[in-house]
């Protein structure tokens, strides 16, 4: 019985070897040649070593500049936040206009969704600011969309006064924290 169990794990063992050998053997087929003339043997051009990696730098220099290029106008996209006047979800021309520079980003990104984080300053009470920073990321999500960007891509949320980005408590400060601001999720 062991013998028989033995043999049972030599043969498991062997025959994918043998298989394996036997698919990879080739077969030689020589053909008589009517000419008595040596057959032409092309010869591939010489390249150094350094040839052939100059001839790739190039590629790869162009797959870096594109890589760095499409970072740069990410970053310019998440950093570049809407502004709002005092008390106020009305997209001036200015926000306007960088609206349409982000949806012309969006455009050329069709797989990206953003999230449209609306804020306020610290004036007013939690409830006023939370509302209005969700109509300041309405306004921005609606406008985005009448340019043609897919609504279902554009989420939105409203953070009120919980994170300001300038921490004075003075206008400049203030109109810092009156925003929309983008993230790619």
């Amino acid at each position: 019985m062991r013998n028989k169990v033995w043999l049972a794990i030599a043969l498991v063992m062997i025959l994918p070897v043998m298989v394996f050998t036997a698919s990879c053997t080739k077969e030689v087929v020589q053909t008589q040649s009517t000419s008595t003339a040596e057959p032409e043997v092309q010869k591939a051009p010489d390249t150094s070593a350094e040839e052939t990696e100059q001839a790739g730098q190039p590629e790869e220099d162009r797959l870096w500049e594109e890589t760095a290029a499409r970072e740069a106008a990410q970053k310019a996209f998440v950093d570049e936040n809407v502004h709002f006047a005092f008390d106020s979800f009305v997209l001036s021309d200015q926000a306007r206009q960088l609206l349409n520079s982000k949806a012309d980003y969006l455009r050329t990104n069709p797989d990206i969704t953003i999230t449209i984080e609306g804020h306020c300053d610290e004036r007013g009470t939690d409830a006023y600011n939370t509302a209005l920073g969700e109509q300041r990321a309405e306004s921005v999500k609606i406008f985005l969309a009448d340019l043609g960007i897919d609504a279902n891509r554009l989420n939105t949320v409203s953070y009120g006064e919980e994170r300001p980005i300038a921490m004075g408590h003075n206008e400049t400060s203030w109109a810092e924290n009156r925003r929309a601001q983008f993230v790619i999720n």
